[in-house]
C-alpha cells in the first residue's frame, strides 16, 4: 500500500479527514488535481460563517437559543420528504449536526486557535412561519480569519504531517477512476496534469502529463460540488424551482466541477437528492475576476426594496436576507418573469453604507487579517460604506446611483437589452413603503422585519440601518443594483452512514470508501434537505471530514 489512506481533494472536508488520520498516526496520500496554490479549497474563498447554537457570543447579545430551537427550525427548513429512502441518512446527520452544534463544535474548533467575532449574522430569516423555513435566531457566526483563517489550522496540521512523514501531497494529479479489487476499494488511478503556476483559484490548465496509481486500505473523496459546472447545474435544476437561467454568474472556482460523483457512482456509490441545489439570487459580476464568470454575493441587511424585472415588489417572504430558495422559485416560476435573469435591489446611501456586506474572504481584508482595531473603526464606528462594497458601487457593471428616481430609472433601463421599467411604477412602490415608515408600527411586512431586526443589538450596531423613506433626499442618493443568479453548493451527493462510510445502492457500505463535505451533501447525501440555515457548509466539511477521518484511522493502519 502506497498509503493508509488516500484522500481525493484538498479543501476543508479533505483537511480535516486528514488532521484526524495523522493525528493518530496513519499515513495519508492528499490527491489533488490544482496545484499547491490552492490548499483548503473552496473554503479558502468564504466568508467564514459558523452556525452555533446557545454560543457566548450569543448568550452575551442577550440570544435566547437552544438545541430544541434550532432543531426546529433545522427540520422545517430541510422539509425531509424522501425518509424511507434518500433522506434515510440525511435526517440522521442532520440531527447529530445540530448536536455537534449545540454542543462540541465551538470549543472543539477554539482548542485549534479559531476565534469569532462578537457579534453574530442573522441570517437567513426565513418564510414568515414558526414551524417553517428560516433561523428563529441569529447563528451565523464569522470567524476571525474568514474562510482563510477556518481553512488555517487544519493547513497547518497537514503541513506539521507532511514534515513528519505521515501526509504526502499529490498536486496536479486528477483522479480518473475509483480501483475496486473484489468489492472492496483499494486505490485510485489518474492523469497527472501539466504543471501550472496560476494563482490561487485562477482556471488552471488540463494538459495531461503522464498517469498515476496509488493503493490504499482506505480511500475519501472529498472533491466538493458542482458549482462552477452550469451543464451540471443546468441538468440537475429541479422543476420547482423553474426554468434555469440563461445567464448566471459563478461562486466557486472551475475546479468545483462535479467529476467525482459520477467516477463514485460508477465505483458503486449510491448518488441522492442530486436536484436539491443551493443557488443565491443576489449575485454581482465582480468588477475584478480571479475564476471564469466569477461572481460575489450581496449580504444584505433588511431593508433594500426588491423589484422583479418588471419593476414589480417582490412579495414577502422574498425579502432581503431572508428565503433563498424561496425567492430563487418565485423570480424563476412566475411566467410573467421567468423569461428575465434578473432582478433589482433599490436603496439609499446610508442603506448601502450600513447594511451592505460582500461574501468572500477577498471582500473583507480587515476580517481576514484579523485587524480588529480596522474592523472596529470601518464598520462599526466610521462612516461610509466598508472599502470593498465602496470599490463595488465605483466600479460594479451591476451598480446605478442618481439623485432623481427617473434618473435612476433610466440608468436601471440602460443595464437591460430593453427597457423594461417605468419610473411611475416604482415611485408608486417606494412611495406606500415610505409612508409605513411614520409610526414605529406598520402593515408592510418588510417595515415590521427592520423594526424587529433593529430590537436585536448586534444587528441594530452594524447591519441595519435605522428607518428613514426611500425618496428623503438627505439619505441619497438613490442606489440600484442589478442582481444575477449566483452558483453555489450542491445539498445531495453520495449518501453515507454517520460514518461517512459511502453507501450501494443496497444500503450497505462500499468497503474502503468514504466522502465527506460538499460531495456527500455535507453528510448522509444531504443534511441540509432542501433548504440551508447558512452558516452550515463549512461545518459540514468540517463534521463529516471528522467523521470520515477518524473511522477510516479505525479501520486501517495494521
Amino acid at each position: 500500500m502506497d498509503a493508509d489512506a488516500i484522500i481525493v481533494g484538498a479543501g476543508l472536508a479533505g483537511l480535516a479527514a486528514a488532521h484526524e488520520l495523522t493525528s493518530r498516526g496513519r499515513r495519508v496520500a492528499v490527491v489533488e488535481q490544482e496545484s499547491a496554490a490552492n490548499l483548503g479549497g473552496q473554503a479558502w474563498w468564504s466568508f467564514g460563517g459558523l452556525f452555533f447554537v446557545d454560543s457566548p457570543e450569543q448568550r452575551r447579545l442577550k440570544v435566547k437559543d437552544s438545541f430544541e430551537l434550532a432543531w426546529s427550525d433545522w427540520q422545517g427548513s430541510a422539509q425531509f420528504d424522501r425518509l424511507d429512502d434518500e433522506d434515510s441518512w440525511a435526517q440522521r446527520w442532520a440531527r447529530a449536526y445540530v448536536e455537534f452544534a449545540a454542543g462540541e463544535k465551538r470549543p472543539w474548533l477554539a482548542g485549534l486557535g479559531l476565534a469569532f467575532l462578537p457579534t453574530v449574522g442573522w441570517a437567513e430569516r426565513g418564510d414568515l412561519r414558526a414551524a417553517g423555513h428560516g433561523n428563529s435566531v441569529p447563528r451565523f457566526h464569522i470567524a476571525w480569519g474568514t474562510g482563510t483563517g477556518v481553512v488555517e489550522p487544519f493547513v497547518r496540521s497537514a503541513q506539521r504531517a507532511a514534515d513528519a512523514g505521515l501526509l504526502t501531497f499529490h498536486h496536479r494529479h486528477r483522479v480518473d477512476e475509483l480501483v475496486v479489487t473484489g468489492g472492496v476499494v483499494t486505490g485510485v488511478r489518474g492523469t497527472v496534469l501539466a504543471p501550472d503556476d496560476s494563482p490561487r483559484g485562477v482556471a488552471s490548465n488540463r494538459e495531461a502529463a503522464g498517469d498515476f496509481s496509488l493503493t490504499a486500505q482506505a480511500v475519501i473523496v472529498t472533491s466538493g460540488g458542482i458549482g462552477g459546472n452550469h451543464d451540471l447545474v443546468r441538468r440537475f435544476w429541479p422543476e420547482r424551482l423553474g426554468t434555469a437561467p440563461g445567464f448566471m454568474v459563478t461562486g466557486v472556482p472551475a475546479y468545483v466541477d462535479g467529476r467525482m460523483l459520477e467516477i463514485s457512482e460508477r465505483a458503486g456509490s449510491r448518488l441522492v437528492n442530486r436536484d436539491r441545489m443551493w443557488h443565491y439570487t443576489e449575485g454581482l459580476r465582480n468588477w475584478d475576476p480571479v475564476w471564469p464568470g466569477h461572481g460575489i454575493r450581496i449580504l444584505p441587511g433588511p431593508s433594500s426594496l426588491w423589484f422583479d424585472a418588471l419593476g414589480r415588489r417582490l412579495p414577502a417572504p422574498c425579502l432581503p436576507g431572508y428565503d433563498t430558495l424561496g425567492t430563487l422559485r418565485h423570480l424563476r416560476t412566475d411566467p410573467l418573469i421567468a423569461g428575465y435573469d434578473h432582478s433589482w435591489f433599490v436603496l439609499t446611501r446610508k442603506i448601502v453604507e450600513k447594511e451592505f456586506a460582500l461574501s468572500g474572504s477577498e471582500q473583507n481584508p480587515d476580517i481576514t487579517a484579523k485587524d480588529r482595531k480596522t474592523f472596529l473603526r470601518e464598520r462599526l464606528l466610521g462612516k461610509g460604506a466598508p472599502a470593498p462594497v465602496a470599490a463595488f458601487v465605483k466600479n460594479g457593471a451591476d451598480f446605478v446611483h442618481a439623485d432623481t428616481l427617473d434618473e435612476l430609472v433610466a440608468k436601471m433601463n440602460a443595464l437591460t437589452d430593453e427597457p423594461l421599467l417605468e419610473a411611475a411604477a416604482l415611485r408608486h412602490e417606494i412611495e406606500a413603503r415610505d409612508l409605513q415608515i411614520a409610526n414605529p408600527y406598520s402593515k408592510d411586512a418588510q417595515v415590521q422585519g427592520i423594526r424587529n431586526s433593529r430590537r436585536y443589538l448586534g444587528d441594530r450596531l452594524g447591519r441595519t440601518a435605522a428607518p428613514h423613506r426611500i425618496l428623503d433626499p438627505e439619505a441619497g442618493p438613490l442606489i440600484a443594483v442589478k442582481l444575477n443568479i449566483l452558483t453555489r453548493k450542491s445539498l445531495g451527493g453520495i449518501q453515507t452512514d454517520l460514518d461517512s462510510r459511502v453507501l450501494t445502492s443496497d444500503g450497505e457500505p462500499l468497503p474502503g470508501l468514504y466522502a465527506a463535505g460538499e460531495v456527500a451533501g455535507f453528510g448522509g447525501g444531504g443534511m441540509h434537505g432542501y433548504n440551508a440555515l447558512e452558516g452550515t457548509f463549512l461545518g459540514g466539511c468540517l463534521f463529516s471530514g471528522r467523521a470520515a477521518g477518524r473511522h477510516a484511522a479505525e479501520m486501517t493502519g495494521s
